[in-house]
């Protein structure tokens, strides 16, 4: 029973070692993980038009640029989502983006993703979002995330994409 508390004390400490070595550092994160859930984080578009524009030309779609406009676009949207506390319909963004110019305009509207790489995953992984993502005559982007500290979802995601 001597030897018991000993070990028990080394396994303790062993655990307690390797849960410090691999909990979240948000320092020393990629963007790409690095969470979205307070007031003063957002998307980094770079990073998330990097990541489009891989996802893209390994499907053979150009790559997209971000669109100063389509961005401002993006984060308004982002913006009045999470004031209203629920997604946007994209069929009605769509025809908005549309009706401002834009050609091939296409949306996903989302919410209750808390990283850039869970949006992208859940993006890929649905069929109509992963269609705009990999939309062929696309060739600008804006996205834009809004935090809204009191929503079940936290937070929510604007990517516009148009000719």
């Amino acid at each position: 029973m001597v030897l018991a508390a000993p070990a028990a004390f080394a396994l303790a400490a062993l655990v307690s070692g390797c849960a410090r070595d691999t909990a979240p550092d948000a320092g020393g994160l990629p963007t790409m993980y690095l969470p979205l859930t307070t007031g003063s984080t957002s998307v980094d578009t770079t990073a998330a038009r990097d990541m489009i524009s891989a996802y893209r030309r390994n499907n053979g779609a150009a790559p997209l640029a971000v669109d100063p406009a389509l961005q401002r676009l993006a984060e308004t949207e982002a913006a009045a989502m999470a004031a209203a506390d629920r997604p946007s319909k994209s069929q009605t963004v769509r025809a908005a983006v549309s009706r401002l110019g834009y050609e091939g305009a296409d949306a996903n509207l989302s919410a209750g993703y808390h990283t850039l790489a869970e949006a992208f995953s859940g993006w890929r992984d649905s069929p109509p979002h992963r269609a705009v993502m990999l939309a062929p005559e696309a060739s600008r982007m804006g996205i834009a995330t809004a935090y809204a500290p009191g929503s079940k979802y936290k937070v929510y995601w604007a990517l516009l994409v148009a000719k």
